[in-house]
């Protein structure tokens, strides 16, 4: 289905960059399908080279666009939509919004249009491939819906959820990587203390990770699990476990994700 459709990516970011070349490579769309709008289109000169179509008319890419992804941030969305509103056909259109904290009914509001909407909230390691995205609408039909999975599942993981679930999708992947990322920074800085030097703190800290979370996706297995095959009775991981604990470990985490949750949820202003 997807490949019968083009696609205008607006605002070609880290994300949008990432989510064009994966569609190039999974073999849905060729790169003259995917038209890449950004204000400096410098950057994306060498993207030119290999065949996409560069340009920073936003009106003039989404006219000829069947799917239009936003990903551009909160603060640049009423611009980018009053820009964009006189060449929005509902019976044409599908737009895929990967805005924080905006729902489907703020975008179809501001444009006064009553178009599909669909919202996906990747993460950063989309850019190698392994994102984990939630998918969301309010609107949509199921063929949307799953033309948008086959969109994302290029690179990397999807999920539909309800779409009024997305603003919690945000804090527990799209912030998660940087929650994760600061963990494995820590038990590196914890690595070195006990007399690693720092680049192999680090790379065995980063491993273990890899190893911990691959545990869990491929045997479908319980973080305590795992945890209780590694933790004997008086032994040195439960003690290391209920010093962390003792200090909060969990409850940060967990007080840190609803405040990144809380956060996400007004980054946009109607207004």
């Amino acid at each position: 289905m997807s490949t019968q459709k083009n696609i205008a990516i607006l605002g070609s970011g880290n994300i949008g960059l990432a989510l064009a070349k994966g569609l190039v490579k999974a073999g849905i769309y060729q790169p003259h399908q995917i038209t890449l709008t950004r204000r400096n289109v410098a950057p994306l000169a060498y993207l030119a080279e290999e065949g996409y179509k560069i340009t920073d008319d936003n009106e003039k890419a989404t006219s000829k666009a069947h799917i239009v992804v936003l990903a551009i941030l909160p603060q640049q969305l009423n611009k980018l939509l009053d820009e964009i509103k006189e060449g929005i056909k509902p019976k044409k259109h599908l737009l895929i919004s990967v805005v924080s904290g905006v729902s489907c009914a703020d975008i179809r509001q501001y444009l006064d249009i009553d178009v599909p909407v669909v919202r996906a909230m990747p993460n950063t390691a989309i850019a190698i491939g392994q994102s984990m995205t939630c998918i969301g609408s309010d609107n949509a039909d199921k063929s949307s819906i799953a033309l948008v999975k086959e969109l994302f599942d290029t690179v990397g993981v999807t999920i539909p959820i309800n779409e009024e679930l997305m603003t919690s999708a945000t804090a527990l992947c799209a912030c998660g990587i940087a929650f994760f990322l600061r963990s494995i920074r820590a038990a590196s800085q914890g690595g070195t203390e006990i007399g690693f030097h720092a680049p192999d703190a680090l790379k065995m800290a980063a491993q273990t990770a890899k190893g911990a979370a691959d545990l869990l996706l491929q045997l479908a297995s319980h973080p305590e699990s795992e945890i209780d095959k590694v933790t004997s009775p008086k032994g040195c991981t439960i003690a290391g476990l209920n010093e962390m604990e003792h200090n909060g470990f969990s409850s940060a985490m967990i007080k840190g994700i609803k405040m990144s949750a809380d956060i996400a949820a007004v980054l946009y202003k109607k207004d």
